[in-house]
C-alpha cells in the first residue's frame, strides 16, 4: 500500500512538473496579438510593398506581442467594402479609398477636389493636417492610422495638349470627381476602369487619361499617349486611408498602441515620399519612349486653375447644407498647398 502510495505521489510530482515547465510556453502564446490587414493595392504595387513593410516593423517593435496577416489586391475586403468591413470586424486593418464610396466622407472628399496639387509628398501631408484640423466625425467609427494622398492627377494625352483651347471635345478618361474636372475644362469623360483604359487609349475611345504620372508605367500608359501636360493649377489628387476596427484597437495593451501610433507615424513620410518616386519613375518610363512632358506657364496653369474653380465652390455649398465647415475647409486646404 505504502509503494502504491509513493508511486503515485511520484506521478503527480512528475505531473505537475510538466505543467509548470509548459506553462510559460502556453503564456506566452496567448499574448501573441493576431490581427489581419486587407489593402486594395496589389502585391507588386510599391504602396503595398510599403504596407508591408509597416506590418513587419509593428511586429519588430512589439517584441513579437502583434502578428499581422497581409492581405493585398482586395484578397480580403473589395476595395468598394473595406472601410465598411473594417467597422464590422471583417477585416482589422483596412487600406482603400475615400472616393470609392462616395457621399460617405464629404469632409475628406474636399481633398480629392482639384486643389493644385504638386506633389504626393504635399498631397499626403495635407491629407494628415486635414484630418487633425477638422477631425471629420465620418471616421469616428474607426481607429484612423495614417493617412495618404497620390501625387498630381494631371492630363497625358495621344496628342499635345499646350493650352487650354487644346482639350476642348476631346475625349479624357476620368472617373468620379476627376470626371468633373474634365468636364469643367471643356472635354468629355470617358468612364473606363484603368485596367481597360490602355485598349481605350490604343483603339480611340479616348484621346488621352487624367491621373497620377505612376500610371504612365504602372498601367503601361506611355506605351499609347503622346504628351503629358502639368496642369498643376487645377491637379486633383484620391485621399485614402489606413484604419483600424476600435475594439480591437481598443484591446490592445498601452505599450503595444503605442508602437502602432509611432510607426504610423513615420509611415506618413515614407507613403508621400513613394507617391513621388513612383511618378518619377513614370516619367522617365514615358520619355524612354519619346513622349513629351508640357509645362504650362504660370498665366496658363492658372487658366485650368480658374476652370475648375466651381467645383470648389460646389463643394462649399455641400458641406454647407449638411451643416458642415465648407468655406473653412476649402480654404485650409487651398491655404496649405500653397504654403507646402
Amino acid at each position: 500500500m505504502k509503494r502504491f502510495f509513493g508511486v503515485k505521489c511520484l506521478l503527480l510530482v512528475f505531473f505537475a512538473a510538466t505543467c509548470l515547465a509548459f506553462f510559460p510556453v502556453m503564456a506566452s502564446a496567448q499574448k501573441v496579438i493576431t490581427l489581419n490587414y486587407s489593402n486594395f493595392f496589389p502585391a507588386p504595387h510599391k504602396n503595398s510593398v510599403v504596407a508591408q513593410q509597416w506590418c513587419k516593423e509593428v511586429e519588430k517593435r512589439s517584441g513579437g506581442k502583434v502578428k499581422i496577416t497581409y492581405f493585398p489586391g482586395g484578397t480580403l475586403t473589395p476595395a468598394a467594402q473595406t472601410y465598411d468591413n473594417v467597422v464590422k470586424g471583417i477585416a482589422d486593418i483596412g487600406e482603400s479609398c475615400f472616393a470609392y464610396t462616395r457621399g460617405k466622407f464629404p469632409m475628406m472628399e474636399t481633398l480629392d477636389l482639384p486643389l493644385g496639387y504638386k506633389s504626393g509628398v504635399a498631397a499626403t501631408n495635407l491629407t494628415m493636417a486635414f484630418y487633425a484640423k477638422f477631425q471629420p466625425k465620418e471616421l469616428a467609427d474607426v481607429k484612423v492610422l495614417w493617412l495618404h494622398a497620390h501625387g498630381p492627377g494631371i492630363l497625358h494625352s495621344k496628342k499635345p495638349v499646350n493650352k487650354l483651347e487644346d482639350i476642348k471635345g476631346m475625349k479624357i478618361r476620368a472617373t468620379g470627381l476627376a470626371a468633373k474636372v474634365v468636364q469643367a475644362l471643356g472635354a468629355a469623360p470617358v468612364g473606363t476602369t484603368m485596367p481597360e483604359t490602355y485598349d481605350a487609349l490604343r483603339t480611340g475611345v479616348a484621346d488621352g487619361a487624367m491621373a497620377p504620372v505612376e500610371s504612365l508605367q504602372g498601367w503601361k500608359w506611355g506605351e499609347v499617349v503622346k504628351s503629358t501636360t502639368q496642369n498643376f493649377g487645377s491637379a486633383y489628387t484620391t485621399a485614402m486611408f489606413v484604419v483600424m476596427n476600435k475594439a480591437k484597437w481598443a484591446a490592445l495593451p498601452p505599450d503595444v498602441q503605442k508602437v502602432f501610433e509611432d510607426v504610423s507615424k513615420e509611415w506618413v513620410a515614407k507613403q508621400g515620399k513613394v507617391w513621388d518616386e513612383i511618378d518619377k519613375e513614370g516619367y522617365a518610363y514615358s520619355k524612354a519612349r519619346g513622349n513629351k512632358v508640357i509645362a504650362l506657364s504660370k498665366e496658363e496653369d492658372a487658366k485650368w486653375a480658374k476652370a475648375v474653380r466651381p467645383l470648389l465652390d460646389d463643394q462649399i455649398k455641400t458641406l454647407k447644407g449638411k451643416g458642415l465647415p465648407g468655406d473653412e475647409a476649402v480654404k485650409f486646404a487651398v491655404d496649405f498647398l500653397k504654403k507646402n
